[in-house]
């Protein structure tokens, strides 16, 4: 792994193209490959894909810009109202971007576009080629699948986010303590904004339909999220949190066991405990502030027994219509889903350092919350 500036020319090389835009991406930037170097213990094979990761993030964003000069008028396109799905992890946030992706009339941030968003999707005439090196580069990456994803399916936030170089995927790449408690400190107002000028260069020239947005990380940072996305709108998902942590600890560590040969499984499992328990503190005072009628939530037992259900009633308080074709493309999903999804596993406390008992109280003011939000009692569905 090259310093930083190695890698800016890198980039530069590769494209022949000098503009990255504003320079708010270089402090994750420079904080990242050092950690990388310093603390992450990669392997020959994590040297290479995040080093490739890295450039690929800078390319797209001498692109974007290179766009942005030719094409003043992207800047005019409308951001309108997006819904945002938010949550802790592993609380089935994926399931429901993939059944809100059957929307005709909406439109999802798809995996395809989200990895090389140039050039502009409606630009392209024809088969568009990154579709299939979306598929190719998923078949190559040897990675077990832990969420439903294909490469025409919708996509979490985070390769947008990580043009701006705060973004919570490259820990789940790496172990780099000094990046994530960075990271958890940031402020990711500059992240959004950006995310919000690449969803216009993919929106471009297509006609306005809502966009269907989601990470769990999100969570982290609602007040930065809002500052670019003022009149978003949230869904919001419930699990135990126990089952939770445990759940994306193993995810982590089956990924970052692919780029080290030190794996460390107590750390990871301390890193995600702190931060989702920082991050329902922060949602939880951010609802508290006035934004708890921006929020419809889905518990995740629900959401399993009756996910077209929840659905309809999530369009009802959007105000929004739920077609038949919409409701046949939800059914098609679902069941396909149901008959080739992985079988969970389960994951033993104790390889993370961790225990139910000391992850449960961490999450307690959470937990009666999340249960008042999900009541068929509450006022979930009313603005």
């Amino acid at each position: 792994m090259g310093d930083y500036e190695e890698l800016l020319d890198a980039a530069r090389a590769e494209t022949d193209l000098e503009d990255f835009g504003a320079d708010d991406f270089l402090e994750g930037l420079q904080i990242l490959v050092r950690a990388l170097r310093t603390e992450a213990q990669l392997n020959a094979l994590g040297e290479a894909v995040l080093r490739q990761r890295i450039v690929g993030h800078l390319k797209q964003r001498l692109q974007v810009e290179d766009w942005y000069r030719r094409h003043p008028e992207i800047e005019t396109v409308v951001i309108r109202a997006p819904l945002i799905g938010l949550g802790l992890p592993r609380t089935g946030s994926s399931a429901l971007s993939c059944l809100l992706a059957e929307d005709p009339n909406a439109r999802s941030l798809l995996t395809w576009e989200a990895s090389e968003p140039c050039p502009p999707p409606a630009t392209v005439v024809g088969p568009d080629p990154r579709i299939e090196r979306a598929r190719e580069l998923s078949r190559r990456s040897n990675l077990k699948s832990h969420t439903p994803t294909s490469a025409t399916g919708p996509i979490e936030c985070q390769d947008l986010m990580a043009l701006d170089f705060k973004a919570h995927i490259f820990q789940a790449f790496a172990q780099i303590p000094s990046y994530s408690q960075w990271l958890l400190a940031a402020d990711l107002t500059s992240t959004y904004l950006y995310e919000r000028r690449v969803l216009k260069l993919l929106q471009w020239k297509f006609p306005e339909k809502p966009w269907r947005l989601k990470a769990p990380t999100h969570i982290l940072y609602l007040d930065s999220l809002v500052r670019a996305f003022p009149d978003a709108r949230f869904v919001m998902t419930h699990r135990d949190p126990a089952e939770v942590v445990l759940s994306v600890a193993n995810v982590y560590a089956d990924i970052v066991g692919k780029f080290t040969d030190a794996l460390d499984k107590p750390y990871l499992g301390q890193l995600n405990v702190k931060q989702w328990s920082v991050g329902m503190k922060r949602a939880l005072a951010f609802r508290e502030s006035g934004a708890d009628s921006k929020f419809f939530d889905i518990d995740f037992r629900v959401m399993q027994r009756d996910p077209l259900g929840e659905v309809r009633a999530l369009y009802e308080w959007l105000g929004a219509p739920v077609t038949d074709e919409f409701e046949s493309g939800m059914t098609r999903w679902w069941k396909h889903n149901a008959e080739t999804r992985e079988p969970s596993t389960s994951v033993d406390p104790a390889e993370f350092g961790l225990s139910v008992e000391h992850i449960r109280p961490l999450f307690a003011e959470y937990t009666a919350r999340a249960a008042r939000w999900t009541s068929k009692e509450s006022t979930r569905h009313v603005h």
